[in-house]
């Protein structure tokens, strides 16, 4: 059987989404898949990122990603998404690339992708779970099969054990709070493995 393969969707200001994102990486590739890290298209404007020298600086540091494409998503077998936190909601420029969905969502050509989603927020309860499951909502509207990592390994309570989708915790100066890489690879390996129950059932 062919190698699943994974697009890991994210969207990152000064860089914990990213940090997941690679994290999630490193877990499927481990599980055998084939990996694009993907970062949806930046929208806020050039002032903006200038005021804050985080922002800027990661913005430069991966400017040679590439950028997330309607391609991507029909050329892969799963998906993870990674997205900050705003106001318990997903950040703007992931909305905004998955308002750009609706072409292929119509054409039938995300039904029974496999789907899993992180999350990051500036506080313990400043809206993880919601924005997951704001990705959720969308992911059952395409038809996709939405794998959580639920309680299904240790690696969940040592990272706050979030069923829904690993979150971290941001403290006031950019670092992560909880300790999530090992969550952050089994929910991909999870993933990854799902996908290649579901690619094998579907021959």
């Amino acid at each position: 059987m062919d190698k699943v393969k994974l697009a890991i969707v994210y969207y990152s200001s000064t860089g914990t989404n990213y940090q997941l994102a690679k994290w999630a990486e490193e877990g499927a590739k481990e599980a055998g898949a084939e990996v694009k890290v993907l970062k949806v298209e930046e929208l806020a404007p050039q002032a903006a990122i200038d005021s804050n020298p985080a922002w800027k600086a990661h913005v430069e540091e991966t400017k040679d990603i590439p950028v997330a494409t309607n391609d991507d998503l029909e050329w892969a077998d799963a998906y993870i998404f990674s997205t900050p936190t705003r106001y318990g909601n997903v950040a703007s420029q992931m909305k905004q690339f998955i308002d750009t969905t609706g072409g292929v969502w119509a054409e039938g050509k995300l039904v029974n992708k496999v789907v899993s989603a992180m999350a990051s927020a500036g506080n313990a309860h400043g809206g993880q779970e919601a924005t997951i499951k704001s990705l959720y909502t969308t992911m059952m509207h395409w038809g996709a099969i939405i794998v959580t990592p639920g309680y299904t390994d240790k690696s969940i309570y040592a990272a706050g054990g979030n069923p829904y989708g690993t979150s971290v915790t941001i403290d006031q100066d950019g670092k992560m709070i909880e300790d999530v890489k090992e969550a952050v690879k089994h929910q991909a390996k999870r993933t990854v493995m799902i996908a290649e129950w579901i690619k094998k059932g579907s021959k």
